[in-house]
């Protein structure tokens, strides 16, 4: 397993990597914590922690970069939350240096069906404390085969979350399955809530905010969520290209938010790289990987990140536009910040 530290002379590749200065107290303070506590170890359990995971809350951050990492925990999938586990302290330490305000949040999705916790969230939790939090979801592994319930998920994105201080926070989903094209109405009741309180005050009718009280239709609450969220789909290699599980996200999210991940052990460098990129910092991502993996897979995840990954638009320090064909390292003309397209 990954530790909290900044030692990285353990990691198996051969290029060297060192942590930044940026984000160096947070690291350090997580390491502190963690070397209290002894060493990390994944808890085999029979159930989540339901008072932290349930999804009848509201959660709210005031950092400008929030991250929501959700996993579908059907079947194959159920033994996904321990490999993110595994690698917590390296996606945050590695994204930290990129954005010092980092806060993470877990869900967990499975079928509102046929599962008992169809449906567990964390709060946005940082350094060492996201730990408790992604130990307290439980992979189910149940569902129905597919689809599954990510139209539940995204409800309670677009209808539970707040991140007022955030421009273009991001939502990643690890999933090898279509959605449900409807959520019953019903279901939502149960699990989160449905309608929201703030249907019914100040004598507002459920249509006019938006609700209506009927069943919901997932891939247009997917779109709603996707306008706030740079979403994406970051699906497990299954199927073939241009199925009906590319097909129905597509239309959800938009062809390009659907990343067909080509090495399932490489997922979670698959979501730190596309963060990477749109931060500008793949280049020192690329040095980050080729410190633990050969060459071989490190290009290949950095060719597909630059083929198929988010586009740097703007300067992240002082939002000047960037030219269409600028690549590899690149010096924002305005305020002089380096970036690593």
């Amino acid at each position: 397993m990954y530790s909290w530290d900044d030692d990285t002379s353990g990691w198996l590749g051969a290029a060297r990597y060192s942590y930044g200065d940026a984000g160096k107290d947070a690291r350090d303070e997580a390491a502190r914590r963690a070397a209290v506590r002894g060493p990390r170890t994944y808890e085999r359990k029979a159930g989540p922690n339901e008072g932290m995971v349930d999804p009848r809350k509201r959660v709210e951050t005031t950092s400008r970069n929030p991250l929501v990492v959700a996993v579908d925990v059907t079947g194959s999938m159920s033994q996904w939350p321990f490999e993110i586990f595994d690698r917590l302290p390296l996606l945050y330490n590695t994204l930290v240096q990129y954005r010092e305000d980092l806060e993470i949040l877990f869900a967990a999705i499975g079928d509102a069906g046929v599962d008992r916790w169809p449906l567990q969230v964390t709060d946005f939790a940082k350094g060492y404390d996201l730990e408790q939090q992604l130990g307290a979801l439980y992979g189910e592994g149940g569902g129905g085969d597919a689809p599954e319930s990510y139209g539940v998920f995204a409800w309670w994105m677009q209808h539970h979350v707040r991140v007022p201080n955030a421009e273009r926070p991001f939502l990643i989903v690890f999933g090898d399955a279509p959605m449900h094209e409807k959520v019953p109405a019903g279901q939502l009741q149960k699990l989160v809530g449905y309608p929201p309180p703030q249907a019914k005050a100040k004598g507002f009718t459920g249509a006019l905010l938006g609700w209506n009280q009927g069943d919901i239709d997932a891939v247009a609450t997917w779109q709603q969520v996707a306008q706030t969220w740079d979403t994406w789909f970051l699906r497990r290699p299954t199927g073939r290209a241009g199925d009906e599980v590319d097909q129905q996200w597509t239309r959800a999210l938009g062809r390009e938010r659907v990343f067909r991940i080509d090495d399932e052990q490489r997922a979670v460098d698959y979501a730190m790289g596309i963060v990477a990129r749109a931060w500008g910092r793949l280049g020192d991502f690329e040095q980050n990987m080729l410190a633990r993996q050969d060459e071989k897979k490190v290009k290949s995840v950095a060719e597909r990140i630059r083929r198929d990954g988010p586009r740097v638009l703007a300067c992240p320090s002082c939002s000047a536009r960037i030219p269409a064909e600028a690549f590899g390292r690149y010096a924002c003309s305005y305020c002089g910040n380096t970036l690593e397209l």
